[in-house]
């Protein structure tokens, strides 16, 4: 018989509930594994536990289930922010030997129970999809679709779920030499912008625009029909986050191009490093602002902190990063950089009764 409860989210590294928040990690990560054919893009539990503990920002539960007393699904809660949340993203991750014995859905319903209780009204999922025969699901945007006949894609149909987006993952191997292309770059840009470098904690200079870039975030990237809230951020989070992420092993390196006339910065982008030599690094966001663009700087940053990311850590195998598969601007950056499709992911959305 299929028991769910919800997981104690563990304080620090192994405080109370660590031991199943570590199982949690695994089985999801270990089905990413799977779907992508590479183990590349894990984050250990000892990476992933800051992302669950600012529960002001991104309040966060987790659910797990056992058939007797082992732990064979995990399901992931996140609500968006404030008072009056209308978002949640849902994540629900099943071994594959108890597949299709019914954990999946009682996940599923339990998710969705929770998000009944707090009024949500629109519920988001992000599955990775593998290779799969036979016909196709096209997302909406007219950009990218998913095998109407995996398992993961019929389950949310059944569940009511509507695909809105593909997004791709992609992958650069190391070292690549982007010296010729970051000269290019720099002269494109000109005298009028100016690149900046740091790690883990932003320079207190630039703390307010830092803030304004990570909340422009939320809504400047593709979304498709998902229509996500606006994250808010604050410098008060900014730094507050950059001390949660402190307990974290990895390394965050981020090239910003500041413009040098109006002493504010046009934009910016973000490395996750492992420790370990021998994983891979995780891009994280870059954006450019809108009256900013046309200058290739979307192409500067990236091979800025490319650059540096070899020079002040070399050895680590590849990147990876992942775009919407209608962000043809950022695609045509990445591939000219050198980076190649591993696999995707949809986007669903499904609106629940009010």
């Amino acid at each position: 018989m299929i028991h769910i409860r919800e997981l104690e989210i563990p304080s620090s590294v192994g405080a109370s509930g660590w031991d199943d928040f570590v199982a949690a990690m695994s089985i999801h990560y270990g089905n990413e594994a799977l779907t992508y054919g590479t183990d590349e893009l894990a984050y250990t539990a000892v990476e992933a536990l800051p992302g669950f503990l600012d529960q002001d920002n991104q309040p966060t539960r987790l659910f797990v289930a056992h058939d007797g007393s082992r732990m064979v699904g995990a399901a992931r809660y996140e609500l968006e922010p404030g008072n009056d949340p209308k978002t949640a993203w849902l994540m629900v991750d099943v071994l594959p030997g108890a597949r299709r014995s019914g954990v999946g859905s009682a996940l599923s319903t339990k998710l969705q129970g929770v998000a009944a209780t707090d009024g949500i009204r629109k519920a988001i999922v992000y599955a990775v999809s593998g290779y799969g025969a036979g016909e196709r699901l096209p997302a909406p945007t007219g950009f990218g679709s998913v095998p109407r006949d995996n398992p993961e894609v019929t389950f949310l149909l059944g569940k009511g779920y509507r695909l809105e987006q593909v997004v791709r993952g992609s992958r650069l191997a190391l070292p690549v030499d982007v010296s010729s292309q970051l000269s290019d770059a720099i002269a494109s840009a000109g005298a009028d912008f100016a690149l900046h470098s740091w790690v883990d904690r932003t320079p207190a200079k630039w703390r307010v625009e830092m803030a304004a870039l990570r909340q422009l975030m939320s809504t400047e990237e593709p979304g498709g029909g998902l229509d996500e809230p606006e994250d808010v951020w604050t410098v008060d989070r900014l730094v507050e986050d950059e001390k949660l992420q402190s307990a974290s092993p990895r390394t965050e390196l981020v090239a910003a191009i500041e413009h040098v006339p109006t002493n504010r910065l046009a934009g910016f982008t973000s490395l996750s490093v492992p420790l370990e030599i021998d994983r891979t690094i995780a891009q994280r966001d870059t954006l450019v602002r809108r009256e900013h663009r046309g200058h290739r700087l979307g192409m500067l940053l990236k091979l800025a902190n490319l650059a540096e990311v070899q020079r002040r850590m070399p050895g680590h195998p590849a990147v990876i990063t992942f775009n919407a598969e209608e962000n043809r601007h950022m695609l045509d950056v990445n591939e000219a950089v050198g980076f190649v499709p591993i696999g995707y992911e949809g986007a669903w959305r499904r609106d629940l009764p009010t």
